[in-house]
């Protein structure tokens, strides 16, 4: 998001405590002169010593631990970013009359009874499970942004992210795609949970930077809008894929499906087609090839 930013000339400031993050991701625009990094956890307040926000536009809230290895260590600090970090921010929006976009997530509907999930979708969401602290910290966010624009009448911008993936990754990161490439491209067993046969759909990052940028850019329209690519894959044929694309001789091993892991996942894109002309670009092989030569290297 920060390439794209600086690419199309914004001045970009990045706020981030790393908890998930990797600073090495940011270390090539530290030098430009348009790009600021404040360490900084946004669960407490933003209250830096000589920095200036006047003219800060827009706010771009995507803070948040996203893999379920990462949120089921940490699920306070989880929930926490969601509802005192969002918080945070949206007073900054609304004292600085910024647009205000807030990346929630699929997982807001939980294991969901309706394929593929529409927006009007209410969801399937265990609130006491082991993934609770990031779908309810989700679900909660929504609510709190949609109140303050009722309020406040801050412009905000909710956006439901599914499965995004793509060079940059932590090998560590728990997700099931650096997972499976880290595995095969080190001939380890492909760590399958259940059978294999629940699915995903896969969205390229740079397809999902595109859908943000629109929507950002979308007067009168505030969402929730699904973004992420409707095509759908089985974990047992991703799998398959990407032993055949590193050329691993890895095998796939079977484990125990961990509790209320979604059996299916594929969004209904047609509102954020029809809003925001947004339909991804990179092919599911296409894109796997670029992450595999990011990890590869």
């Amino acid at each position: 998001m920060c390439e794209r930013l600086l690419g199309s000339g914004y001045e970009v400031i990045c706020i981030d405590n790393f908890i998930t993050g990797d600073r090495s991701n940011i270390e090539e625009f530290l030098d430009n002169e348009n790009f600021r990094l404040i360490e900084h956890d946004i669960t407490q307040p933003l209250i830096p010593e000589g920095l200036d926000f006047h003219g800060v536009k827009e706010i771009y809230n995507l803070a948040c631990p996203a893999s379920p290895v990462d949120y089921q260590n940490i699920p306070l600090e989880t929930l926490w970013v969601s509802a005192a970090g969002t918080k945070n921010m949206l007073d900054l929006a609304v004292e600085l009359k910024a647009k205000f976009l807030h990346t929630s997530t699929s997982e807001v509907y939980g294991d969901p009874l309706e394929h593929p999930q529409r927006e009007s979708y209410w969801g399937n969401v265990n609130c006491m499970g082991p993934r609770s602290c990031y779908d309810e910290g989700k679900r909660f966010g929504e609510s709190l942004i949609s109140n303050y624009a009722h309020k406040y009448g801050v412009s905000t911008k909710i956006i439901r992210i599914f499965n995004t993936y793509g060079p940059k990754m932590r090998a560590n990161d728990g997700r099931v795609i650096p997972n499976f490439i880290t595995q095969a491209l080190e001939g380890k067993p492909i760590t399958v949970y259940g059978d294999g046969y629940q699915t995903r759909s896969f969205c390229y990052v740079s397809d999902m930077v595109d859908g943000i940028t629109a929507m950002i850019g979308r007067e009168r329209f505030a969402g929730p809008v699904n973004l992420g690519n409707p095509e759908e894959y089985s974990i047992k044929a991703l799998a398959e894929k990407i032993v055949e694309l590193t050329g691993s001789k890895s095998k796939v091993s079977y484990k125990d499906l961990p509790q209320d892991d979604p059996k299916v996942r594929r969004p209904d894109i047609s509102l954020a087609k029809e809003k925001l002309g947004f339909s991804p670009k990179v092919g599911f092989e296409e894109g796997l090839k670029k992450t595999i030569e990011w990890f590869s290297s």
